[in-house]
Formats: structure tokens, C-alpha cells, sequence
């Protein structure tokens, strides 16, 4: 395994050729302004390249050594002198055409990052209002998975109910030590949040791994306990419902949010605000 020996032409099943032995993925940030409007950073291509002078994104040929993430983000480092920091990666969409597929790394921008042409394949490099995206001059590729693209740009919020999802895991005990169950759980879902989620149920795109924020709602004997790396923990002064409640309209309007409880009530509350719910059975599957 060498740096750079994912270079090289490959033909898909579909009879085209594309760049990338291994495959190819690339970066779409994107930031939504304080009215809810998505910005994407698009790349022109410079004309010597494949597909000159269109519009796509900063991304390229994977390595034999390389994930999708750890290739777009080097690629958009490359291209765009964009660096992970101030950058979350919210989603990856697949887009396989038989032998060969390009993986579109999506993530949550905290700002119109500054970016600038850092190598010979950009001429240009821009924050667009994804609702100019379509009617520039796009790059084939780009403008093929665009459509699937533009509904994924919303990041998900994962709203997990601690004590509901605890009960209905029923392991032995865990009701004589509700912290440590707790704890026990929030140490699996930091797992899981790390390599993603590949089966979110509720009304969002079908991209190949989802990576929520996740916010858990404690309460009782399991306050004290630690939030993990990459979770976020809320302990309710008092009823959890009505904290979780508070998580989920206190997000933003742009963010989806999939809230995991069996308590009917509470499932009543969360949908009326825009929630999509889902059962303890859903997230236990994938522990």
C-alpha cells in the first residue's frame, strides 16, 4: 500500500471510465445561514482536467490504504487547502456504478470555511447557495447524484430516551444499578456514532452511513453519569419527557431529528414538533 496508488483509470460496470483504481470520493461542506439557506463549496475544474471548466466537487482517487472520509478530506485539503477543523461529517451517499463507485462525504460546515485553488486541478473555488447549484455547468458525475444530494444536506439529531431504551434492553439487574446500565449503554451508542449508522428509519434520504449528533436524555440515578466522546449528555432536572422535548424543539430548523422512545405520550409530543420516532428495538439491533 503507497500514497498515490489509487491513481489510474478503472471502467465500471456500466462501460465508462473513471478516475480512481480504488474508487474516488470528495467533500461536500456545507453551512446553513442564520435563515435556514444551505451553502455548498463547489470547485471549479480546471480546463486541462477531466470534464474542464465544470462544477463539482473537491475530491478525487482513493488510496488502497483509504475510507471515503479519510480520502475526501485529503483530496479537499489538496485541492482546496480546506482542513478538517470546523468540519463534522454528518453522512456518506454511495454512488456505485458496478466496480466502481464514488463516495460523497457530507459534512456540517461551521462557517463559510475560507478556501482557495491549492493545486493545478481548481480554477475556482466558491460558497453557492444551493439553490444556484443546477444551473451552472456542472460535472457529469456531480450532476447525476446532485438531486440525491440536495435533500441530505439537513444534518440528523439523534434524541435517545437513556431510561426507556434501559428498560426495554431488560438485562438482569439493571434496575439496581440504573447508572451503571446507563453508562453501559452510552459507552455502545459512542461506538456506533463513530462508524455510523447504516439503517435510519423515519423520512430521510438513503445515504449509505448517517453520523448523527446524538444527544441522550438522563434522569433519576443515572444524572451523574459521563457523557462519551461524540455524545451529548442531558440530565433532566426533572420529568425526561419534558426535557427530551425541550432537545428536540430547541434544534435547529434545518436539522432532522429521530427521537428513540416506546412511551406513547412522549412520541405524541415529539411528532407534533416535527419529529420523526423510532422504537428501543431499533437502536439495541445495532449495538
Amino acid at each position: 500500500m503507497t500514497v498515490g496508488d489509487g491513481d489510474g483509470w478503472a471502467r465500471c460496470g456500466r462501460g465508462h471510465r473513471h478516475w480512481g483504481v480504488y474508487g474516488a470520493s470528495g467533500l461536500l461542506a456545507v453551512h446553513h445561514d442564520s435563515a435556514g439557506t444551505p451553502h455548498v463549496l463547489m470547485q471549479k475544474r480546471s480546463l486541462w482536467s477531466h470534464h474542464g471548466g465544470t462544477w463539482g466537487l473537491p475530491g478525487g482517487a482513493r488510496d488502497s490504504h483509504e475510507d471515503a472520509i479519510t480520502g475526501a478530506l485529503r483530496e479537499a485539503c489538496e485541492e482546496a487547502a480546506l482542513h478538517g477543523d470546523g468540519l463534522r461529517v454528518q453522512g456518506v451517499y454511495l454512488d456505485d456504478h458496478g466496480g466502481w463507485s464514488f463516495e460523497t462525504v457530507i459534512a456540517e460546515a461551521d462557517g463559510l470555511l475560507p478556501a482557495v485553488p491549492a493545486s493545478s486541478e481548481s480554477a475556482d473555488l466558491r460558497w453557492l447557495p444551493a439553490g444556484e447549484i443546477a444551473a451552472r455547468r456542472l460535472h457529469p458525475g456531480f450532476a447525476e447524484t446532485w438531486p440525491a444530494l440536495k435533500p441530505a444536506l439537513g444534518p440528523l439529531v439523534l434524541v435517545l430516551d437513556a431510561a426507556n431504551i434501559v428498560g426495554a434492553r431488560a438485562e438482569h439487574g439493571w434496575w439496581r444499578d440504573r447508572a451503571g446500565a446507563t453508562a453501559k449503554l452510552l459507552s455502545e451508542v459512542a461506538a456506533l456514532a463513530e462508524g455510523g449508522l447504516h439503517a435510519v428509519p423515519g423520512h430521510v434520504p438513503p445515504l449509505a452511513r448517517w453520523f448523527p449528533r446524538i444527544v441522550t436524555v438522563v434522569e433519576g440515578a443515572a444524572r451523574e453519569v459521563t457523557a462519551p466522546p461524540g455524545v451529548t449528555v442531558l440530565a433532566a432536572p426533572g420529568s425526561g419527557d419534558d426535557t427530551i422535548v425541550r432537545a428536540v424543539r430547541e434544534t435547529s430548523g434545518w436539522e432532522r431529528v429521530l427521537v428513540v422512545t416506546a412511551d406513547r405520550a412522549l412520541r405524541d409530543r415529539v411528532t407534533e414538533l416535527g419529529a420523526d420516532v423510532t422504537g428501543p428495538r431499533w437502536l439495541l439491533s445495532q449495538l
